[in-house]
């Protein structure tokens, strides 16, 4: 059903449609890409700083991760586009449980 809406009947404009979405989805995993190397070198640097106390550093890398996460499920893993939603919620689910896992294990060790 989702092809029909991207079929015109005419295949040349259909493949000029393909190509132009190709582009575009390369231009946005090539900057994506660079946004995560950028991510990674501006970790490194907050290691590599004498003067950072670990109290700054370790949330802020794991601050880091956590974008880097985000690029790779929207944007390598495609999790933005249609069709996708059973997996997401598998994802998000997923994740909902580690977190109170953590939380959970957290407050019984700590309290």
């Amino acid at each position: 059903m989702a092809n029909s809406q991207l079929n015109s009947g005419n295949p040349r404009v259909d493949i000029e449609y393909r190509r132009k979405k190709s582009a575009e989805e390369m231009k946005q995993q090539v900057v994506s890409f660079a946004l995560m190397i950028f991510l990674t070198l501006i970790a490194f640097a907050a290691v590599a700083m004498k003067g950072a106390s670990a109290w700054f550093v370790v949330p802020f890398i794991l601050l880091l991760a956590a974008v880097q996460v985000v690029f790779q499920l929207y944007y390598f893993m495609h999790m933005k586009h249609k069709g996708h939603e059973a997996p997401s919620m598998f994802l998000y689910s997923g994740l909902l449980v580690g977190l109170i896992t953590i939380l959970a294990f957290t407050t019984i060790i700590w309290w």
